[in-house]
């Protein structure tokens, strides 16, 4: 399991290959990798957006992401898990979030990574704070499905 907040840009596409082929080592039980990659719109709630900034708790947040991944790797027998995620200043394009899982068989892959992200969105300690022609505002936190990642 890997978890990193980063405050520089990032290649999701990179680091995805990187820990497979240094961490994962071309694990034979692997059958399966579900990706999640999230990046900056320019647009939110009807009105475009210059930028993004993001904060977060130092030490809280990353822990609170090994729980999210520790918990979907008990539940869906995922093999590995990773999430990279970005703070500081955001540009539109700009990746946001990487969340990865490896498991034997697809449906825990899918569920596993759907689950940390829904978890992530909805509850991780991350302040996100949009700039557009109106000003500043601050992003609530948002669910999309509900996560089931707390029902093991």
């Amino acid at each position: 399991m890997k978890i990193e907040i980063m405050n520089e840009k990032f290649d999701p596409w990179q680091s995805l290959v990187d820990y497979k082929k240094n961490v994962l080592q071309n694990n034979p039980k692997i059958g399966a990798t579900s990706v999640f990659v999230g990046t900056v719109r320019d647009f939110n709630d009807d009105e475009e957006v210059q930028n993004m900034e993001l904060e977060h708790y130092p030490g809280m947040t990353e822990k609170y992401l090994e729980d999210i991944v520790n918990t979907a790797i008990k539940k869906y027998k995922i093999i590995d898990g990773l999430i990279i995620h970005r703070v500081g200043l955001l540009e539109p394009t700009d990746p946001i979030v990487l969340v990865a899982s490896w498991s034997e068989h697809r449906d825990n892959a899918f569920n596993a990574t759907r689950d940390i992200m829904e978890a992530l969105k909805a509850e991780a300690p991350f302040w996100k704070k949009e700039s557009t022609d109106n000003g500043f505002r601050w992003v609530e936190p948002t669910v999309g499905e509900e996560s089931s990642i707390d029902e093991v």
